[in-house]
């Protein structure tokens, strides 16, 4: 299989090929693809050096999948040429997920939507990512009326730019280059992306709409305020979840456990929880602090880490392309 990432350079799509090697993903050919600054310059896959090449010349080697993560606008223009020549596009930008012609997908989630005729496939926003990995088998079970939730999100989510500020700001360095209009380092952001009409940010929308289309429910209704945190390894979530059915706890940690892709770590007598510190650079989604809201009836409280670049980006749209293959769709 010819396999190309567009944005190999990129700081995600650094992340997807380590994902594709570490999964030893069944490809014979990988084409990097990157801006045209980037041509010509090696990448090193198992031990192989490949030259990174630009988008059109990609187009034309007819790639059976393309990982995107190269932004919304390339999206919005080459991925729909690839498509054309037969290419399955796994995009990560925000371009195609709420395309009503598109599927959004976490494969632990609905990957079953998917048919041979779905040429451009979005993998949805990191922090929504997480969160529906953990809201799935508890709706199974008892239905999801609401969801509350508030995010701690780790720098890596904006980029190298970001990661930059906040060391520099660690080292005092304070002319540097700015990913955020304040300071980072030792201070708590509540913006990511710009914001609305209805005073919401882009990010908290994305978090919302995702999340019924991933589940498949208009019904669910979400309120979310998405944090920047100076923190990397990965997002946190503290989410409260209200259900029609009341619940048992033992049952909800029970249906954690046994949901592919879920780690509970939830010992409170040895202080054992999840932190983005232990979910950086692993590809499961962790899941901790599990009680019941005492303040209203039928509803949970749970706490949800993972690492955003591999299962919130690079693993979730590698995932894809491997539920793809095993069902014969590619």
């Amino acid at each position: 299989m010819k396999i190309a990432v567009v944005g190999a350079t990129g700081l995600v799509g650094t992340v997807m090929l380590k994902v594709l090697e570490e999964r030893n993903f069944p490809l014979t050919e990988l084409i990097p693809v990157a801006s045209e600054k980037s041509v010509g310059k090696e990448i090193t896959f198992k031990g192989k050096a490949f030259k990174v090449v630009n988008l059109e010349t990609a187009i034309a080697m007819k790639p059976d999948v393309a990982l995107f993560s190269a932004g919304g606008s390339t999206s919005l223009t080459y991925a729909p040429l690839f498509a054309e020549v037969g290419t399955t596009v796994i995009d990560n930008s925000s371009a195609w997920r709420m395309d009503p012609s598109k599927k959004l997908v976490v494969p632990e989630v609905n990957a079953n939507e998917l048919t041979a005729d779905d040429k451009i496939i979005a993998n949805p926003n990191c922090s929504t990512i997480q969160m529906v990995v953990a809201l799935k088998p508890l709706h199974d079970l008892y239905k999801i009326k609401r969801v509350v939730v508030s995010t701690y999100q780790s720098v890596t989510g904006t980029g190298v730019k970001a990661v930059e500020q906040m060391m520099n700001e660690r080292k005092g360095i304070t002319d540097g280059p700015m990913a955020y209009p304040y300071q980072i380092d030792l201070n708590v952001i509540p913006q990511i992306d710009v914001f609305e009409a209805n005073g919401y940010t882009k990010e908290e929308m994305k978090m919302i709409k995702e999340t019924n289309k991933i589940m498949g429910d208009d019904q669910i209704r979400v309120t979310a305020t998405t944090v920047r945190i100076p923190v990397m390894g990965g997002h946190a979530e503290s989410v409260n979840i209200e259900f029609e059915r009341d619940f048992d706890i033992a049952e909800v940690r029970t249906a954690l456990e046994n949901t592919a892709g879920i780690i509970v770590v939830d010992d409170i007598a040895n202080l054992k929880y999840p932190m983005p510190k232990d979910a950086h650079e692993k590809d499961e989604v962790f899941v901790g602090r599990i009680r019941r809201d005492e303040s209203q009836d039928n509803t949970l409280n749970l706490w949800i880490v993972a690492d955003n670049l591999r299962k919130g980006a690079a693993t979730n749209a590698v995932q894809i392309a491997e539920y793809l293959l095993a069902k014969g769709l590619i």
